[in-house]
């Protein structure tokens, strides 16, 4: 059976159904691969701890899918805040797939968006996890 061009869902939108590997990168049809994140937004905290666990299993590319729900369907003055954390993550996704200018930019364009956002932070110290994502693209 040949795969179809691009998985869709019943509506037609685009959807990944190929398994990935803990960075995301597409593996073959019919490999086993990471257990999907759901497309589905979480709640601001669950959102957070959600990521933290994909984080602590080495999944940053699964954390930034989680974020980016959440940045999808937020309030539009905290959109900066899911945007840049989720930038962070895809910048550490790079780094770990052995892509620094990548890694590197993406780091600088979260950490943009978080200095630069005002708002409930939900308990994140904004700093000290731009500072972190920094050492972890450039060390």
């Amino acid at each position: 059976m040949t795969p179809p061009d691009r998985d869709r869902d019943e509506l037609g939108r685009a959807r990944q159904a190929r398994p990935r590997d803990a960075l995301g990168r597409p593996l073959p049809y019919g490999a086993e691969g990471v257990e999907p994140v759901s497309e589905e937004p979480l709640p601001p905290l669950e959102t957070i701890s959600e990521a933290r666990r994909l984080l602590a299993e080495g999944r940053p590319f699964s954390a930034h899918e989680v974020l980016e729900a959440r940045w999808k369907d937020c309030p539009e003055a905290e959109r900066p805040l899911w945007q840049g954390l989720a930038q962070l993550c895809v910048g550490l996704t790079h780094a770990a797939r052995g892509k620094p200018v990548g890694a590197q930019r993406l780091v600088e364009r979260g950490a943009g968006r978080l200095e630069a956002y005002v708002g409930e932070t939900y308990g994140l110290d904004l700093d000290a996890l731009v500072s972190c994502a920094r050492s972890r693209v450039t060390g």
